[in-house]
């Protein structure tokens, strides 16, 4: 990615400042993971079970553990290697829940977990086009990120999106890798749109039209902004997430990403959830069923989004 400085009606190249070693972007990474990816740092250079994890993380947001591994040569499956340490996290859950407690003082237990959405993220400078190309199937737990320093001291993330509609599961074969394929498969499940859309039999069309609606007008509201799903909820996101929108036949429920006293709600449409136990990030939530409480809602949700851009 080219980034300029702008001086006045000139444009001028920045040149990148490239990373010597993997500790340096890891380093980097750990220092500031819950602004780049919303998660908590839990522990750097995990040993267990013979395998080394970079950097291991929680999402409070859903209860599961990521892992992070950063990469800088080109000579290495993605594929291999993740679905060896989301095997090695389902095979030794209580490891690494004694690890987290441990290193955080938390009290977390095993069955608070949600296993099904482990995954893990690579950083790299660059990917190949073998590698990027590996994970072009619709349902891997796996996000690849391409990292790029400046001499200007900016840092560029670059998602590498998979557009496949292609199952992984369907061209699997059998030996002894896919064997540690179809294992992790059986409980890492990446949830997708459809999911959210038609988990239920009997949804309502109009429901689903309702959806497709407001996520066109929330995606409208500045570039750059895409999804984060999980298992409960479709996330909207920037830099971090704005609204959850949670998908039920009767309608819409959607999570503002604000605290108490930071929504100015006119019709005084919003619930308070700031004591309550809610699936979404954020303390209000705003139900809407029609397109005729579209206009509000999106207000609403350009709030929160002004307050996390």
């Amino acid at each position: 990615m080219k980034l300029f400085d702008i001086s006045g009606e000139k444009l001028e190249a920045v040149g990148s400042n490239p990373f010597k070693l993997e500790k340096d972007i890891q380093s980097l990474i750990e220092n500031n993971v819950d602004e780049l990816f919303e998660l908590e740092f839990v522990k750097s250079e995990l040993r267990i079970s013979n395998f080394r994890f970079d950097t291991l993380c929680f999402d409070a947001s859903n209860n599961s553990f990521v892992v992070i591994e950063y990469k800088k040569g080109h000579s290495y499956s993605v594929i291999d290697q993740g679905y060896s340490y989301l095997s090695t996290l389902l095979n030794n859950k209580s490891d690494f829940v004694l690890e987290y407690n441990e290193t955080l003082g938390k009290t977390l237990k095993r069955d608070e977990v949600d296993w099904s959405q482990s995954r893990v993220i690579f950083i790299s400078p660059s990917f190949s086009l073998y590698q990027k190309t590996s994970v072009n199937f619709k349902n891997l737990p796996f996000e690849l990120w391409e990292v790029t320093r400046y001499k200007n001291g900016s840092l560029a993330m670059n998602h590498i999106s998979t557009e496949s509609d292609v199952d992984i599961n369907s061209t699997i074969v059998d030996d002894d890798k896919s064997n540690v394929v179809k294992q992790v498969s059986k409980e890492v499940i990446r949830y997708d749109e459809d999911y959210h859309l038609y988990k239920s039999n009997n949804r309502p069309q109009s429901v689903v039209e309702l959806y497709h609606k407001l996520k066109e007008r929330v995606i409208g509201i500045a570039e750059g902004i895409d999804l984060r799903i999980a298992k409960q909820t479709i996330g909207f996101r920037q830099n971090k997430i704005f609204t959850d929108i949670i998908i039920y036949n009767k309608g819409l429920e959607i999570v503002l990403n604000l605290k108490k006293g930071e929504l100015r709600d006119d019709l005084q449409k919003t619930e308070d959830l700031s004591n309550k136990g809610h699936w979404g990030n954020g303390e209000y939530r705003i139900w809407i069923n029609s397109e005729e409480e579209l206009d509000y809602a999106l207000s609403l949700i350009k709030q929160a989004f002004k307050k996390q851009a």
